[in-house]
């Protein structure tokens, strides 16, 4: 039997080798920066040497619910020597009544009071500057009033991975499980992005953190002056901090699966696209470089689905020649994504992948372009 190879035109040589181009820059993001989280060995911190005494900061706006749920967890943890501070900013449930009744049970629990000002509004980065100032210890561990640690040994693992010239570890946050696909796609964008900034924190090139999960000195935060170069921007008191704060070497990472907090995630596309807006505005102050590596990929992403469907439509005796370019990118994922979704305890998204990462990367980058500029009005 012949296979009969169709002749090939010119714009279909000029289409198809934009699509290799493209091909060739997703698989350096693939083999030469996941690769790197891919390879890393997990490693538990909790046995660590140092114990160093640690002061846990959430900002609580209306938590009540959230509160109740998932602040003992926090309280209980295992460990030697830790405060909890919650920061509560000017809520008008029930949130300062819960908040007291759980400082009768905790001695380690303090409550700051933030109150509304008729002149002065304030943020979330307000809220832990205040929280900050009032910590009692040098390390600090930053979580949501909607976070659950996976384990009573979270503060060891963080706390535990302050070897020596560290001052900024990252942490990592899923998202809880549910039903639906809007939670598929919350959990494989929060997949995506924490394989990102953890490959690039190995790599020697943080750019960012999540405050879900989040620790660094207090020593730190004054000496670069806390928020100060964005504290205008609602959002990014997490990924602009560690974008200005990390270097080559004062970063280390904790993944073990007792370092991980799990979070509610949004359950609504309305509050799912306001949270990715105000990410999307708080990423235009980002480092120049880690800007143009990071719209590098998304881009060209973007645009290799884009041309892949083009030429498919444009010239279908050519069929095979997309389908190869389509299947050695999704091969090289599947290869280098499984043991990076198993180390993020996200195995059941992978037969989802073909489906899934065509759609984060057109809602990502059109989200993107109708949000950047949108004006934000809360930080919640």
């Amino acid at each position: 039997m012949n296979f009969h190879i169709p002749h090939i035109t010119l714009p279909a040589y000029f289409c198809y080798g934009l699509l290799g181009l493209l091909l060739v820059v997703q698989l350096y993001y693939i083999l030469f920066v996941y690769r790197k989280l891919a390879r890393y060995r997990v490693k538990s911190h909790a046995d660590a040497a140092t114990t160093a005494a640690v002061t846990v900061i959430i900002c609580a706006h209306n938590e009540q619910e959230n509160l109740k749920t998932f602040l003992p967890h926090i309280l209980n943890q295992d460990y030697p020597e830790f405060e909890v501070i919650v920061v509560n900013d000017s809520s008008d449930d029930e949130t300062p009544w819960i908040l007291h009744d759980f400082e009768q049970q905790y001695s380690h629990l303090r409550v700051i009071d933030v109150k509304d000002h008729i002149r002065f509004k304030h943020n979330k980065k307000f809220a832990l500057t205040l929280g900050i100032k009032g910590a009692k210890h040098q390390v600090l561990v930053m979580t949501d009033a909607d976070c659950q640690p996976e384990s009573n040994q979270w503060l060891r693992e963080m706390a535990g991975a302050y070897t020596e010239g560290k001052e900024i570890v990252l942490g990592y946050s899923p998202y809880f499980k549910a039903s639906g696909f809007l939670n598929k796609l919350i959990r494989f964008e929060t997949t995506h992005t924490a394989m990102s900034y953890l490959a690039y924190a190995i790599k020697g090139n943080a750019y960012m953190g999540v405050g879900r999960n989040l620790s660094y000195l207090k020593d730190l935060f004054f000496k670069g002056k806390g928020f100060n170069a964005h504290m205008h921007i609602k959002s990014g008191d997490d990924d602009l901090f560690v974008n200005k704060n990390a270097t080559a070497t004062n970063i280390n990472i904790a993944i073990h699966p007792d370092a991980h907090t799990y979070s509610v995630p949004k359950a609504s596309w309305k509050s799912y696209n306001k949270q990715k807006g105000r990410h999307a505005g708080a990423s235009v102050f980002y480092k120049m470089r880690h800007k143009s590596m990071l719209g590098t990929q998304l881009i060209s992403a973007f645009l290799f689905y884009c041309l892949l469907i083009v030429t498919l439509s444009l010239f279908p005796s050519l069929w095979f020649i997309g389908l190869g370019i389509y299947l050695l990118r999704y091969c090289c994922q599947l290869i280098i994504f499984a043991p990076i979704y198993k180390k993020l305890a996200v195995k059941d998204l992978l037969i989802w992948l073909p489906i899934l990462d065509i759609f984060y990367y057109f809602y990502i980058c059109l989200n993107g372009v109708f949000n950047r500029k949108k004006k934000q009005v809360s930080w919640k």
